[in-house]
């Protein structure tokens, strides 16, 4: 059985792929905000803005982790186009999610049919992300925290969703994106502490890139997205601001005349 060692660079990646989390909560909040207030494709762009910050958000915050994992007695290779589905697969499915909230009146199916959909999109990203990953030894899990990774999920997707139709203040949306990068994180770490490895060692080179050499470029791209991006949500206007009417005319002084 291998040593697993979630954190084989220290707290950096810990705390680096926390901070990813709760920017892509914190835009996604944002942008769904903006996207409630608005009508027709300007709604529909801030929603897909939205989606793809909070998607963006916790594929990185998923990879920056594994910038940190490792494993005894083997390396370790990424399946290229599988990571990159797993990118795809969570922008997609919080963009269902986003949309659910978006458009429909009904708001309360919405809410459970949003968060159910995106929460079990976010852990199929991360297993499948996992399923990339490339080494010599059989991988396993064990099938209680797999569950309790799902269910993490669920919650912080649902009260991600609840967040953006109910919070507005800028301020309690920073509070909102913090306990969400935690959430995010927490079901991260427990789909991880699900793995087991027996390392069985091979000959040859193993198949896929390292992670310095694909992952960490990715996830340096993607982060500057995501920051780039929350400036240009900060420095927007918002629509009351942008649509404020306009003075009203002061009618001509008629003159008197005198007789």
């Amino acid at each position: 059985m291998g040593h697993l060692d979630h954190a084989a660079l220290g707290w950096l990646t810990p705390a680096l792929s926390y901070v990813m989390a709760c920017t892509g909560a914190a835009l996604g909040l944002r942008c769904t905000v903006r996207a409630l207030g608005a009508t027709g494709r300007s709604r529909r762009n801030w929603l897909v803005t939205a989606a793809s910050a909070i998607g963006t958000g916790i594929w990185t915050m998923h990879f920056v982790a594994m910038l940190g994992f490792s494993v005894s007695g083997t390396d370790i290779r990424y399946d290229v186009p599988l990571t990159v589905l797993s990118l795809l697969v969570a922008m997609a499915v919080v963009c269902g999610g986003v949309f659910a909230v978006g458009y429909s009146k009904d708001r309360t199916r919405a809410l459970f049919l949003g968060g159910l959909t995106a929460g079990v999109g976010v852990a199929s990203m991360h297993y499948l992300g996992m399923a990339a990953v490339r080494l010599n030894g059989d991988v396993t899990y064990d099938p209680a925290l797999v569950g309790l990774s799902v269910l993490i999920a669920v919650a912080a997707a649902t009260a991600a969703l609840w967040a953006a139709l109910n919070i507005k203040s800028p301020v309690a949306v920073a509070v909102a994106s913090l306990i969400m990068g935690a959430a995010v994180s927490s079901m991260h770490y427990t789909g991880m502490f699900a793995v087991r490895v027996k390392v069985v060692p091979a000959g040859g080179v193993l198949p896929g890139a390292t992670a310095m050499q694909f992952i960490f470029p990715l996830a340096v791209g993607l982060g500057s997205y995501l920051f780039l991006t929350s400036a240009f949500v900060a420095l927007s206007p918002a629509a009351g601001k942008r649509e404020a009417p306009a003075p009203a005319p002061v009618p001509p002084a008629v003159g008197r005349t005198t007789g």
